[in-house]
């Protein structure tokens, strides 16, 4: 099977995204935390000068995620009993089924 070989400005751009995000999930310090936004910046304008896509688009695809970097799992129960289904509410006030964040 061939492996897909990403460019080397790309794999750079994920790195810097990935160190400021990591970054501004741990700084405390408000002048790193600036640093570590201008980071995630100039990777957001990064990829939109190379693909094209606008740099508004690339940043709410790209700059949206907070904490450390990973991928992010959810699980989910469907629960029955007696014709009835369970479900939760969420903080935001929405009815889902009982789940939540599982590790990896």
């Amino acid at each position: 099977m061939n492996k897909i070989v990403q460019p080397q400005w790309l794999e750079w751009t994920k790195e810097l995204q990935f160190i400021a995000q990591g970054g501004l999930t741990y700084s405390k310090d408000v002048f790193d935390i600036e640093r570590f936004e201008r980071i995630r910046e100039i990777t957001a304008e990064m990829l939109s000068l190379q693909s094209e896509i606008p740099i508004e688009k690339v940043k709410n695809l790209f700059c949206n995620e907070t904490g450390f970097q990973t991928p992010k799992l959810d699980t989910r129960a469907a629960i029955f009993k007696d014709d009835k289904i369970l479900l939760v509410k969420e903080k935001n006030g929405t009815w889902s089924l009982p789940g939540g964040w599982v590790d990896i």
